[in-house]
């Protein structure tokens, strides 16, 4: 156990762990403390070692500490640094370096001695690694260790580079990245089959020998590992629950990542709780679904042997209890996304006015929307109400060359038997130049951004057709982030609020279908979520902001919980397979799809096997069986801006 549980709730947490609403206020908070520790250190006549971490993760805190150099003259002359970790073979040039990632996010915006910079070389030979780690971790020794090491946390419970498997005594060494690493990095590389087999890292032994460690995890996806690094046991199988031996390990995380623990997922389980209307109905269905039982065969016995005998006390009998949650749950179903046109509407999620609705559906890159709410997506123009889907980005990121480059070929193919105007055929002409002299190194250029932005257009108004929203009700938005950042890397800008709020001002939407609100704050989707809750919070006050309400979807890869979910719409057979239709047409997405589950499923599989097993839990709740069902939760928009 590393430092003493603060309070009731905390009580199954072996390792201290501060939430924050957001990601910005923990790293402003460990930024000050940084420079607390810089100052004290430098008053004592000392340096002050920091070990640091890549990755979108502490993007944030590295911001942080550049403003306060630029703005309050903090200088970083005396400190010095070491990195975790850096890809096996990959020179300092490469885009995905680590090397060029450091620098470009933090060491060239700061007054740091380059000599006083430690990153590992990712083009040591195979047969120098052993020395080559050696000496890394003599370096570290010869400046008297380091003060604060820096975390993040990966999906396979690594830090650093440290897989499962790695032991708590392992040192700086050259390692085989997990099948999962290299899947959640495919992105950056355009395919899975581009990222690294190989990694030098430093060691857990290492990292443990720090004086303090602090470890940063944002959004939903790091939830579940998140809790079992600080609830569980420590084991190699999952190499950051060895810093619960750490006397000064502590973890800063927002909410999103903190979904999983006992005192946000379960609080009964460690104190007693207010049983308010949605504290209720978590606990109901958390029971129902542990016994695998409907709602209303729950006994107050069961309730009892399962330490929820208060609840029971504050708002039972359970044969009222579970009326009353059963009676909440079958609620939530609707067959009428937009509301039902004269129909009483108190028991329904959406209004049945004003009717027909202005319903906008903001999708992150092309495919969330149908990936996500397809079959919603093609209710709603079904029954009339005037949908517009905007596609924020281009998605040209995920665009790997071999498509864009198959796609040049067969236009030029046909070039002779269309008529093009010279600069469109200029324009592929220069791209598929570009793609032959494309080196290992190089981003794109923006003629072949644009042509893969084009792709995308396409694979997106395919799908659309398909779900029956016709072409002129689609709007591609091109957010300027997008067109000039990289994954992990992204920097909005006013201009990208702006563009959203010209949007939101010409449709004057009634429903907003959006998503990205528990994504970690540098993804695509988190960048437009908080984007669109900005360009929220600028049009407030206007008038047809009253009648504006805001649906979430989960995302891809994930759906909400049962407790959470405040509107589902079920979906026939053959309307889920026509959702998996619109799905299919995003050819180009077929080995960069961003889901997080089973690596040998379609994308179209996985997002039918996620609206099957909502169903099912429906179904085993005690609700009536539906082929498959999307699932929305209510932003309470006018609490949040």
């Amino acid at each position: 156990m590393s430092m003493p549980i603060q309070s009731e709730s905390e009580q199954l947490e072996r390792i201290r762990t501060t939430l924050y609403p957001k990601a910005d206020a923990a790293c402003a908070e460990l930024a000050r403390e940084i420079v607390e520790l810089m100052r004290s250190r430098e008053a004592a006549g000392q340096k002050t070692v920091l070990g640091l971490a890549t990755g979108s993760t502490p993007v944030r805190l590295y911001r942080e500490l550049i403003r306060l150099h630029r703005e309050e003259g903090v200088s970083f002359r005396n400190v010095y640094t070491f990195n975790l970790d850096e890809y096996f073979g990959l020179s300092r040039e490469h885009p995905q370096s680590y090397f060029r990632f450091m620098h470009e996010q933090l060491f060239a915006h700061i007054d740091i001695p380059e000599d006083h910079i430690h990153i590992p070389s990712g083009t040591v030979t195979r047969q120098q690694a052993f020395q080559y780690c050696a000496e890394y971790e003599n370096s570290i020794r010869e400046l008297g260790g380091i003060d604060l090491q820096i975390l993040g946390i990966g999906r396979t419970g690594h830090i650093g580079f440290n897989e499962p498997g790695s032991s708590r005594e392992s040192r700086t060494r050259l390692v085989t990245l997990d099948s999962m690493t290299r899947r959640d990095a495919a992105r950056d590389f355009l395919g899975e089959a581009n990222v690294p087999r190989y990694a030098i890292t430093m060691g857990v032994g290492t990292i443990l020998e720090a004086r303090q460690v602090v470890l940063l995890a944002w959004g939903d996806s790091k939830s579940e590992v998140l809790a079992r690094a600080v609830e569980g046991e420590q084991t190699d199988s999952l190499p950051a629950s060895f810093l619960q031996s750490h006397a000064k390990a502590r973890f800063l995380i927002d909410h999103a990542a903190a979904a999983d623990l006992t005192r946000i997922k379960h609080p009964w389980r460690v104190g007693l709780v207010k049983w308010d209307d949605e504290m209720t109905r978590k606990a109901v269905i958390w029971l129902a679904d542990t016994l695998q039982k409907p709602i209303l065969k729950l006994t107050d016995e069961e309730y009892s042997e399962r330490g929820m005998a208060d609840l029971l006390t504050t708002r039972g009998p359970a044969y009222d209890l579970n009326i009353q949650v059963f009676s909440q749950l079958q609620h939530t179903i609707t067959g009428w996304p937009g509301g039902k046109p004269n129909a009483d509407d108190s028991s329904r999620p959406e209004r049945s006015q004003p009717f027909p609705k202005r319903s906008l559906i903001l999708s992150p890159e092309p495919q969330d929307d149908v990936l996500c709410l397809g079959g919603t997506l093609s209710r709603l123009v079904r029954q009339k109400h005037e949908v517009t889907v905007a596609y924020a980005t281009s998605g040209n990121l995920a665009v790997p060359d071999n498509e864009v480059s198959r796609v040049i070929e067969l236009f030029l193919e046909l070039e002779p038997e269309i008529r093009e105007a010279g600069k469109e055929r200029n324009l592929l002409r220069t791209a598929r130049e570009q793609l032959r002299q494309k080196g290992e190194f190089d981003f794109d250029s923006i003629e072949i951004r644009h042509i893969k932005g084009l792709l995308r257009r396409g694979e997106a108004r395919e799908a659309c057709q398909i779900c029956g929203l016709p072409a002129g009700r689609i709007r591609f938005l091109d957010l300027p982030f997008y067109e000039m950042g990289r994954y992990r890397q992204f920097a909005p800008k006013e201009e990208d609020v702006a563009a959203l709020v010209t949007l939101l001002e010409e449709i004057k939407p009634q429903q907003i279908f959006a998503t990205g609100s528990l994504s970690e704050p540098s993804s695509v989707q988190g960048v437009c979520f908080e984007l669109l809750r900005q360009a929220l919070t600028q049009v407030a006050s206007q008038s047809w902001m009253k009648d504006c309400r805001v649906w979430l979807y989960r995302g891809a890869g994930a759906e909400w919980a049962s407790h959470e979910i405040e509107m589902a719409v079920p979906l026939s057979p053959d309307e889920l397979a026509n959702k998996i239709q619109g799905i299919y047409q995003h050819q180009s997405q077929r080995s960069q799809s961003p889901i997080r589950t089973d690596r040998h499923r379609e994308t179209w599989q996985q997002a039918e096997a996620i609206n099957q097993a909502t169903a099912k839990t429906y179904n085993r709740l005690g609700l009536a069986e539906y082929e498959a069902i999307e699932t929305f939760k209510q932003w309470p928009i006018f609490t949040q801006l």
